[in-house]
């Protein structure tokens, strides 16, 4: 089913949260193009992304806003909002530092499934930090 046209072709920024009142976003390397992870934002984490300029999502597990960077260091630095056609998934291109994943590496992304196989994984990147001497404070 397809959104209304003043949401597909219109200038007005209307996000659509799914029934939990979330939306995901897509966190994007601004220079590189690099997906750096997906998260999710509830309107709050929304609204201070745009008014900060800094990504704020909303954590899932915690039920609470997750402000990146709070714990890290590692902040976005927000260039851009996009939205899609449905304004239901988000893009922020965003500027950051070395290592965007709470475990080391500068993507989430840093394992792909093998080639050959069905079930295994193997890794496309190198760590950039050591996780415990940041959250281990």
């Amino acid at each position: 089913m397809s959104a209304p046209k003043e949401i597909e072709i219109g200038t007005k920024f209307n996000p659509r949260y799914n029934e939990q009142g979330l939306i995901p976003a897509i966190a994007q390397d601004a220079g590189t193009g690099e997906v750096l992870m997906v998260a999710f934002m509830n309107e709050q984490a929304l609204m201070e992304t745009i008014a900060t300029g800094n990504a704020v999502y909303y954590s899932r597990s915690r039920k609470k806003l997750w402000r990146k960077g709070e714990e890290s260091g590692h902040v976005q630095k927000v260039n851009e909002i996009l939205t899609d056609c449905d304004q239901d998934c988000l893009i922020l291109k965003v500027e950051v530092d070395a290592g965007q994943c709470h475990v080391g590496y500068q993507s989430c992304f840093y394992r792909r499934v093998r080639p050959d196989s069905k079930d295994e994984l193997e890794f496309i990147a190198k760590p950039v930090y050591d996780p415990q001497k940041v959250y281990d404070k």
